[in-house]
């Protein structure tokens, strides 16, 4: 069943720009109206979920529907949180250490750890593959001992190790200069060094994403450390997380081709999610696009596109939009988003998956079954 937008809002109770930014962040799916292409629909099962939700009336399993989407804390964990608009690692604001920190700092932080290393790659030359990495990965997975009985101080060492094989393949490079150096040498862009650190920095923990959930949820069964990582990476590749720059990558051809105001009203009329902006967790602004953004000269385009979002749609730039302007700015490759991502964020994963181990437990939730009728069964 869909619902035109006065109904929708009727049942929401909010403003029109508010029911445009639940759509551009995937709560409520809307198409275009047959009968008014100028119009959107919207899907009245999302309506309704998000009414119950503000109005407090959710029943148990509709709260625990809403707590894998989006929805309350599902378990313990002291490497990073967010309060009050503000990304925290340990305790520290993650975007007052992005402004001297370096990706390794960060790692013996996240990981309650000493200094942390990486060690030069064993590919001298060559130019960062997510391909690489997912073989190099996939032949450690098998290889290296399961994570199970083995203590804090040994997994330590072997995380640095897992790290140096993903900095192996994302940023080649014999050197042992830090990451973020080896990242720029190897895309031949020195310039954009400092911007790839902060951007490796804010990126390298976001609390309970859709990959550190997986990650977690591998390390939980005593599986390897890199298998752990490998589930985080596969994760990641989806566009609905770490693949989302592609989104904003195709919303910036639009605005080069028709100009930002077309283009967004064209977005919000169809009823197509805007991956540049808003971020459920951040409802003044993505604290870490706002820490990236103001660090380079953003393409003509990315500003026009960034000023008419925010007037039409009501959201600020997040992430996924500073490291695509990022990428535009120093002429990095079409990809350089993800791998940035990947790199980064390995080390949150890693530090989860220790955690995970530490804990000692299995997660295994339950399903809520919606398939047909049970038969009756004989009981002997």
């Amino acid at each position: 069943m869909w619902l035109t937008a006065e109904q929708a809002l009727e049942k929401l109770g909010t403003k029109p720009q508010t029911l445009y930014a639940n759509v551009s962040r995937g709560r409520i799916r809307a198409k275009p109206d047959a009968a008014d292409v100028r119009r959107s629909l919207y899907n009245a099962a999302d309506v309704m979920r998000l009414a119950e939700r503000n109005a407090g009336r959710r029943k148990t399993e509709t709260v625990a529907a809403d707590t894998i989407q989006w929805g309350d804390p599902v378990l313990p964990s002291a490497i990073s949180t967010i309060v009050d608009g503000r990304l925290y690692y340990r305790g520290r604001d993650a975007a007052v250490w992005a402004e001297h920190a370096s990706l390794e700092e960060t790692a013996a932080l996240l990981w309650s750890s000493a200094a942390v290393e990486t060690a030069p790659a064993a590919i001298s030359e060559g130019v960062p593959s997510l391909g690489q990495a997912f073989l190099l990965l996939g032949q450690r997975a098998t290889r290296d001992l399961p994570t199970l009985g083995r203590s804090p101080k040994v997994l330590k060492i072997e995380a640095q190790d897992v790290l140096s094989t993903v900095a192996g393949a994302l940023a080649p490079g014999s050197t042992s200069l830090p990451l973020h150096q080896r990242l720029a040498m190897s895309w031949h862009r020195p310039d954009a060094a400092d911007c790839i650190r902060r951007a490796l920095v804010l990126l390298a923990d976001h609390e309970l994403n859709a990959s550190t959930f997986a990650t977690r949820v591998t390390a939980s069964s005593g599986a390897t450390l890199s298998a752990a990582v490998l589930s985080g990476l596969s994760t990641l590749t989806g566009p609905l997380h770490g693949g989302a720059w592609q989104g904003v990558a195709s919303l910036i051809e639009e605005v080069k081709a028709v100009g930002a105001g077309v283009a967004v009203r064209k977005a919000l009329a169809e009823g197509r999610s805007l991956a540049a902006f808003g971020h459920p967790l951040y409802p003044d602004g993505d604290i870490r696009a706002k820490a990236l953004v103001s660090r380079f000269n953003m393409p003509a385009s990315y500003a026009e596109l960034a000023a008419t979002g925010e007037e039409l749609v009501g959201e600020g730039v997040n992430v996924d939009f500073a490291l695509t302007a990022i990428s535009a700015a120093f002429d990095l490759p079409e990809n350089a988003p993800l791998v940035l991502f990947a790199l980064a964020r390995s080390v949150g994963w890693l530090a989860h998956a220790m955690e995970q181990v530490e804990s000692g437990h299995l997660i295994r939730p339950r399903a809520r079954y919606t398939g047909p009728a049970i038969e009756a069964t004989l009981k002997l």
